[in-house]
């Protein structure tokens, strides 16, 4: 039975956290603490789980994906539909457990998060109702060939704190709509939600088995689900070095890999745009979630003959930005997920400020009951090289370098000077260079005029070392699919 009810509220009550395991919630012998990040207080107890405990999920999804395997799309498509409209009249609750667990405003988890989660579900379910498979008719050789996606397995999902039920239901709604099972290991820093999800996956019907939910270290849980011979598919989102580590560990098993990493993206800003139609969209690239996301723009490159305008102007309203409790509307930047985190971006803005750039920080006052939490001012940092750490490593936080250039050619080329290559941004008027530059760019997704504008039938992925493989429509179902040809003789000839 579900321990946790759906409620309007979220009280101040410490949670315990329990793995799911063949359809049982199953109290752990170790638990460690989960901080809520805005008051450095503890909110939630994590089972300190390992290897036995990952091996026992991974059993349970192997026995079910017998039977979910060979269920029909109608049934799956009923019951993620059924998983979507939970999460909907969940909203408010899973709203408030994301921003108390990960400390994202209450109301970009309200607006964001928690519909995203719930599309998520919702597209795959219908989505897999329209498959279509390709057949030839070759009549010289009198046979017919169709193709067929069949499910591979048990699926190991492995996903980050940043937004953390967003992303989950993003790898688990395809995993499972295209007939596998899985073990998930969420981020131990933020479980809360994704235990939350276990209870609606089990009110929404879902067999025992089909979702594993193993929470605890990346060390004594990530790995031995990467390394597991019974698991053929990892698909993780995370840094750069955790996804090296992941795709050496899980080489010798020929596994399939989707590797979502790290961003270092590039803003271009041409002196041709309408900079008071885009300049919200600028500060958004930049500073939602804190910039704590992995598409966040961090390099932005302006033209020459703007520049200086658009830096007094991108800086008054950086400084302008209100920082502080997570539950207060207007509040636009929330803590940094850790201490240790706090301390890195903290560590990139002092680096910036020792090689002679010019950083504007915003200096801000907190409400008592945040003084402890783990803030950190959006900073402006200008003059500062290509070379710089500042621009070359992905920072995770509200840290924005600004630079000038001058032409086409040059600023396509410093933005592709990066070991990263997940998104960019272009804005200008010009349709040509728009499309010019766009094409350009090595990175996985080029954004024009516009920012995260996601659609779940594009592709989605980097390049470089931000990652490999793409999750969309159809990308994630041959991903979480082995293609097959079948030819057929028809004694025609």
């Amino acid at each position: 039975m579900s321990s946790l009810k759906r409620s309007n509220s979220v009280s101040d009550k410490t949670i315990e956290v329990h793995n799911y395991i063949d359809g049982k919630f199953e109290k752990s012998d170790n638990y460690f603490n989960s901080y809520n990040p805005a008051v450095n207080r503890v909110n939630a107890f994590i089972p300190d789980s390992n290897e036995r405990d990952v091996q026992r999920a991974v059993s349970a999804a192997k026995r079910a994906f017998e039977s979910w395997s060979k269920t029909s799309v109608q049934e799956r498509s009923q019951i993620l539909n059924k998983v979507a409209m939970l999460i909907e009249l969940s909203a408010r609750e899973l709203a408030q457990l994301e921003s108390w667990d990960q400390g994202k405003p209450l109301w970009l988890a309200t607006t964001l998060d928690i519909p995203r989660a719930a599309h998520n579900f919702r597209h795959f379910a219908n989505a897999i109702l329209y498959d279509t498979n390709i057949s030839i008719t070759d009549p010289d050789a009198g046979v017919i060939n169709y193709t067929t996606h069949e499910p591979i397995g048990v699926a190991g999902i492995i996903t980050p704190w940043n937004l953390p039920l967003y992303l989950l239901t993003f790898k688990l709604a395809p995993a499972l709509a295209y007939g596998n099972t899985v073990v998930a290991k969420p981020s131990e820093l933020t479980s809360v939600t994704a235990y939350k999800l276990c209870h609606l996956l089990e009110e929404a019907g879902l067999p025992p088995g089909v979702v594993n939910m193993v929470f605890g270290l990346g060390q004594k849980v990530g790995e031995p689900i990467v390394e597991h011979p019974d698991v053929p598919i990892i698909s993780f989102t995370g840094s750069t070095a955790t996804g090296a580590r992941i795709a050496q560990r899980s080489a010798p098993l020929f596994k399939k890999l989707s590797l979502e990493m790290g961003g270092k993206n590039a803003a271009i800003i041409f002196d041709d745009i309408n900079l008071d139609t885009v300049f919200p969209q600028i500060i958004r690239s930049c500073f939602l979630n804190s910039g704590e996301i992995c598409l966040a723009s961090s390099r932005l490159y302006v033209q020459k003959s703007i520049y200086q305008v658009f830096v007094d102007r991108f800086t008054i309203d950086v400084l302008q930005m209100k920082v502080g409790d997570p539950t207060n509307n207007d509040t636009l930047i929330g803590p940094m997920i850790s201490s240790d985190h706090q301390k890195k971006v903290l560590k990139y803005i002092e680096l910036a400020r020792n090689e002679g750039a010019t950083v504007r920080s915003l200096p801000f006052k907190l409400d008592t009951d945040h003084t402890a939490g783990y803030y950190v001012s959006p900073t402006v940092i200008t003059d500062i090289s290509d070379d710089s750490a500042c621009m070359r490593e992905e920072i995770f936080g509200p840290v924005v370098c600004v630079v000038p250039f001058d032409t086409q050619d040059e600023v396509v080329t410093r933005a592709n000077n990066s070991p990263y290559g997940l998104s960019a941004s272009v804005w200008s008027s010009n349709v040509d260079r728009v499309h010019t530059v766009a094409n350009r760019l090595r990175v996985g997704t080029v954004w024009c005029n516009c920012w995260l504008v996601r659609n779940l039938n594009m592709p989605f992925g980097g390049q470089k070392q931000s990652g490999t493989g793409r999750e969309a429509t159809l990308d994630s179902r041959e991903f979480y699919t082995e293609k097959k040809t079948i030819c057929i003789k028809t004694n025609k000839k």
